[in-house]
């Protein structure tokens, strides 16, 4: 783990940093069903403003992670869906956990008792980051989507506050 990873709060400013990180998710095919990056005010407003957090080593934005509502319904506010991304050359150095860490945290802050993720079958590092995080894997969705000729499993996590009862 790098000791000199700090966490804050991103806005448009960092957009460009962020997208860039976005981009190479896309770019693997093994993030998100997503082929482009959204401009700033798409993706401003499907995302939780108060969960934004960026991850930040040597003044460099190395990952990021959002929320995302789940639904409208006033019953379902405090359920929301994780996007969390990680730049490749900081990979497996502890960036994630402490970034996906603190938004449970900010999350639970905020209200929400369920987040969610759906992770393509095949990232295996995203599901062991989360279950490491307390998220449980309740079931997958075969084949619900497909990149270019591939089609893609999903695995479907939550994890459930213990500090929202």
């Amino acid at each position: 783990m790098n000791p000199e990873t700090t966490i804050q709060h991103f806005n448009q400013p960092d957009w460009s940093h962020i997208s860039r990180i976005y981009k190479e998710g896309i770019t693997t095919g093994m993030a998100t069903f997503e082929t482009q990056v959204p401009d700033w005010s798409q993706w401003d407003q499907t995302h939780i403003r108060s969960c934004r957090l960026k991850a930040i080593i040597n003044d460099e934005i190395v990952g990021w992670a959002a929320l995302t509502s789940t639904s409208k319904r006033n019953v379902y506010k405090g359920v929301a869906e994780v996007s969390i991304y990680i730049t490749s050359k900081c990979r497996n150095l502890g960036v994630g956990k402490l970034l996906l860490a603190k938004l449970i945290e900010e999350s639970e802050q905020e209200g929400f008792w369920t987040l969610q993720a759906g992770i393509f079958s095949n990232n295996t590092a995203s599901i062991k980051l989360h279950t490491s995080l307390g998220f449980r894997i309740i079931g997958y969705r075969e084949k619900i989507g497909k990149l270019k000729t591939v089609w893609y499993d999903n695995t479907i996590l939550e994890r459930r506050s213990k500090k929202i009862i």
